[in-house]
């Protein structure tokens, strides 16, 4: 992060909000600690225990440093919580960077300036991996700290050219193959499933963050899913939400790991009782695309101009998304 930040040296050819050195740097911090064999001698559950511990703290999530204070208590600085997610679909494009995870290092622990006051942002990234989410890494991250802050957002990558503020979530896990290429095709799984609800709905002022002018890119309240409807054995896609009494295939995010983690993050918003005051959700970015003439991965180079300019203006207008939406009335009003 300090590197994003302009804290340091750079090193490397690579332009400073690029999400990618960090990755990488995390890979190879793994494997050097799956193969380590240390004098003193080390056992599996220590080595488990300091891969986690590396996992959690170079993602940040050991270091959320909110202001004093509480949600809804008014210190003087709003506090918000962003995540973002590491590259995916590696073995499509070895090249691959997420732009949710360049705005979470580019906005962690930085100031924004809003209509309303200033907005403190603290921000974590997370694995794409089925297992880390079955095993309860956003709950163990997130829970300490909402009721804490004034606003959360999760963030990750979604359509070409265009952002998408996520009205619903689902409850169901599509199969897609993840980093370690397993896939999961089932009912999300959390603590308590006799209580899961089919749908949970953001609490993110929608109607202001698609009125505003944030940047380049269009905005999108986006109401879709995809249903069983009640009674009923076939998918059915409604442009409109879900219908009562549904069994969830697609929240507005898909059946992937962006529609799970804001499923679970406004699940544990709701059973922390925070539903009614805390506005929170999901936001989708643009897809981030290379410059014409540089998207095959084969020969194609690392960077280029167009895709460094892509990553800038998408970390720019999520952070002009925050600023609305910290300084908006309240949770889901439009």
């Amino acid at each position: 992060m300090d590197r994003v930040l302009g804290r340091g040296p750079a090193r490397g050819d690579l332009s400073r909000d690029d999400d990618r050195p960090l990755y990488w740097a995390r890979l190879a911090m793994t494997r050097e600690l799956r193969t380590w064999e240390p004098g003193f001698g080390l056992g599996e559950r220590q080595r488990a225990a300091l891969l986690a511990e590396l996992e959690r703290t170079s993602r940040g999530q050991a270091d959320l440093r909110l202001p004093r204070g509480g949600h809804g208590k008014g210190t003087g600085v709003k506090r918000v919580l962003l995540t973002g997610f590491d590259p995916f679909t590696l073995d499509r494009d070895i090249r691959i960077s997420n732009p949710s995870g360049a705005v979470a290092l580019a906005l962690d622990g930085t100031v924004i300036d809003t209509p309303d006051g200033p907005a403190r942002v603290e921000t974590a990234v997370f694995p794409v991996r089925w297992a880390d989410f079955a095993d309860g890494t956003v709950e163990r991250a997130l829970r300490p700290y909402l009721p804490r802050v004034d606003l959360f957002t999760t963030v990750s990558q979604g359509r070409v050219g265009r952002f998408d503020v996520e009205r619903t979530n689902g409850a169901w896990r599509g199969g897609f193959p993840d980093n370690e290429n397993v896939s999961r095709t089932e009912t999300v799984p959390v603590a308590d499933p006799a209580s899961q609800p089919q749908w949970t709905t953001t609490t993110l002022p929608y109607a202001a963050i698609t009125a505003a002018d944030t940047g380049r890119f269009p905005v999108y309240d986006n109401t879709r899913v995809t249903e069983i409807p009640a009674g009923g054995t076939e998918a059915v896609v409604r442009p409109d939400g879900p219908t009562p009494g549904s069994t969830a295939r697609e929240g507005g995010g898909g059946n992937y790991l962006s529609n799970e983690i804001a499923y679970r993050a406004t699940l544990l918003r709701d059973r922390l009782g925070l539903r009614g005051t805390l506005p929170g959700g999901h936001v989708h970015t643009p897809v981030l695309q290379f410059g014409t003439g540089n998207t095959d991965p084969a020969t194609g180079a690392v960077t280029d101009p167009e895709f460094v300019r892509n990553r800038l203006d998408i970390v720019a207008q999520t952070r002009a998304i925050v600023a609305v939406a910290v300084s908006a009335p309240g949770p889901g009003r439009g």
